[in-house]
């Protein structure tokens, strides 16, 4: 990790240090697990499911690219890579 830098508001003064093994603890214990990032992941799809749920009313022809984008937020938790998800582009 790179160094921390503390600056001393009474003199200017800058310090450069390492972070202690507690610190680099810290950072990581806030970091999310691979678990809640896909609780995230399928809130933010969730949502835009909702957004779009009046495309599918039973009065209304669905296009195919809406049919296709709403089955790719349904099927983005089949992704591997919860760092790297492929969001669709809505129509």
């Amino acid at each position: 990790m790179a160094d921390v830098v503390e600056y001393n508001l009474a003199d200017g003064s800058k310090t450069e240090r390492a972070y202690t093994e507690s610190e680099k603890a810290a950072i990581v214990a806030m970091q999310p697990t691979t678990e809640e990032k896909w609780v995230r992941i399928r809130m933010k799809r969730d949502a835009l499911l909702h957004e779009t749920d009046w495309w599918a009313l039973g009065d209304l022809i669905i296009s195919d690219a809406q049919t296709a984008y709403r089955k790719a937020l349904r099927d983005l938790p089949t992704q591997s890579d919860v760092d790297d998800i492929t969001w669709p582009d809505k129509p």
